[in-house]
């Protein structure tokens, strides 16, 4: 079951299921949120609450998609409760990217380069085998909170001290946080964890620099369990013609860690436990368009596709003015 938050054609904001060209728009919850709190609260699966929920009214997906009516398929009323955060060098084809991104050989020819090394831990103890112990950490980021997250269809912008707008595919995993702090799984969801790929290129300990972009998420979010391996494709477009197409391969057979690995050393600070908060979290990806020499320009188009979610999440790119400029801050 797929799930998506729209603005209906009376302009409210609804959730809904999505059935072929059609969302069933559910009654009592008006966002995935509410409808989360709710299954927790009545101790209800997810799908089955918004199975029970669904009303005879629905709307025109297409059209909600090519008007922009179409959000997120989780947020937050106050973006400060919402954490954007990701995991990198988890999937079996991006560290050879991320390689040959750095280059920074620790001795001889023959030694890893710190990526390597991160890759190289996440193949050997990323998946333990008892799943009640803990396997290595990997490598973690943030990328923002609430504000930082942008629905389909909406711009993600290219700040003017950005040296690149890369995007990246990938799998992220949609999450509430319980009235005893524990993490729920909601489900999962495209995304494309846009990131700045120069600037991580010129030292690997830019990579925290490199990753403070926005990001987007959708249109769907697939509730329950997914398939261990998925093939997507990613796509970006410049006026109206595809420029570079190549497929991503995602889920659990496809990566170095298990997802529940990941999913503990996020969770595993009490700070990303606070009862109610949101969590949106990118799993990694294999495929850059920068990889393939991509120099991407303001207005192309990223286009993330795979079978499982549905609707494709497409996103322009587009320029930002300065905002804040050298000098320090205002003294009192």
């Amino acid at each position: 079951m797929n799930l998506v938050q729209i603005i209906d054609s009376k302009g409210k904001r609804r959730v809904g299921l999505v059935a072929a060209d059609r969302v069933v728009l559910l009654k009592k919850a008006t966002t995935t949120r509410d409808l989360a709190a709710m299954a927790i609260a009545e101790g209800k699966k997810l799908v089955n609450l918004a199975a029970a929920l669904s009303t005879s009214a629905t709307e025109d997906y297409g059209a909600a998609l090519r008007e922009k009516r179409v959000l997120a398929p989780l947020d937050h009323p106050d973006p400060a409760h919402c954490i954007v955060t990701g995991t990198g060098l988890t999937h079996l084809g991006s560290a050879a990217a991320r390689d040959g991104m750095h280059k920074k050989l620790a001795g001889g020819a023959e030694d890893l380069t710190d990526s390597l090394k991160m890759f190289k831990l996440g193949l050997e103890g990323g998946k333990p085998k008892d799943k009640k112990q803990a396997g290595v950490q990997p490598e973690w980021f943030y990328k923002g909170d609430g504000s930082w997250l942008v629905g389909p269809g909406q711009p993600l912008p290219l700040p003017s001290f950005a040296l690149d707008g890369g995007e990246e595919p990938e799998l992220a995993g949609l999450y509430l946080i319980n009235g005893k702090g524990q993490p729920v799984r909601l489900g999962f969801a495209l995304g494309n964890e846009y990131s700045d790929h120069v600037t991580e290129r010129q030292n690997y300990l830019y990579l925290a620099h490199s990753k403070l972009r926005h990001s987007a998420i959708g249109p769907e979010m697939v509730t329950g369990p997914i398939p261990a391996s998925i093939e997507g494709t990613s796509r970006i477009i410049r006026g109206g013609k595809t420029i570079w197409e190549k497929p991503f391969l995602t889920g659990e057979a496809n990566m170095s860690h298990s997802l529940a690995n990941l999913e503990y050393h996020h969770f595993k600070y009490d700070g990303f436990r606070r009862p109610g908060d949101i969590h949106i979290h990118y799993f990694g990806t294999a495929t850059l368009s920068i990889a393939d020499n991509v120099k991407t320009q303001d207005g192309d188009v990223f286009e993330i596709s795979a079978p499982p979610f549905g609707a494709p999440l497409r996103n322009p790119l587009k320029a930002a003015k300065p905002r804040y400029r050298p000098g320090g801050a205002r003294i009192l």
